[in-house]
Formats: structure tokens, C-alpha cells, sequence
């Protein structure tokens, strides 16, 4: 199993979204979430006075999947989240030794289906 989070633009979370859904995933946690990297901030005007927003609004989306699955969840994140400007995102990947659904006690890969 593998743990993947994608780090996106918040209008391309439905893309995202029903794109995942077609490949079967079945559950993600999605959070709203504020940083930066290479796009770093940028000056707004509000009322006539200028300030600097150092923090860019962004998507996080979690999910735990099966090892079969991951190369395509990476392929369609990042075929739907890009839009060829700066700071369309990350995608990380970590290994998840175990899982467990509370209600059933379910483990492993039956805990995430």
C-alpha cells in the first residue's frame, strides 16, 4: 500500500476528483491548505494599499492505495492538475506498512477497499 498526497491548485480539484473516481478510487481527505515553493508570493492591491501575499492557497489530497494502482493515480493527478504555469503542485509518495478499519478491524488492503 502507498500513501499519496497531491498538492494542487484549488480549481483543479474536481478534475481531480472525478478523474480518481473513474480509476476507482474509492476514498480521499481533502484539505485546504496555504505555502509556497518556487511561485513564492505575490503583491495585491486592496483599497488603494498594497500588500504581500506570502502564502498561496492550495488543495491537499490524501490517499491510501494499492501498490497496482499507484502508477495510474500519479498519471491522472498530474495529467488533471497541470496547467503548465508555476505552482501547479507536488505528488509524494510513502509506503504504509498497515491499515486498520475501526468498525470491522479490517487490516491491510481490506481495511481500504
Amino acid at each position: 500500500m502507498k500513501k499519496v498526497e497531491a498538492i494542487i491548485k484549488p480549481f483543479k480539484l474536481d478534475d481531480v476528483r472525478d478523474a480518481l473516481a473513474r480509476l476507482g478510487i474509492q476514498g480521499m481527505t481533502i484539505t485546504e491548505v496555504k505555502g509556497f515553493g518556487r511561485q513564492k508570493g505575490h503583491t495585491e492591491l486592496y483599497r488603494g494599499a498594497e500588500y504581500v501575499v506570502d502564502f498561496i492557497p492550495k488543495i491537499k489530497i490524501e490517499m491510501i492505495i494499492s501498490d497496482d494502482l499507484l502508477l495510474d493515480t500519479v498519471r491522472t493527478i498530474q495529467e488533471q492538475a497541470k496547467t503548465g504555469k508555476i505552482g501547479d503542485g507536488k505528488i509524494f509518495v510513502f509506503p504504509v506498512e498497515d491499515s486498520v478499519r475501526i468498525r470491522t478491524g479490517q487490516r491491510g488492503e481490506d481495511a481500504i477497499s
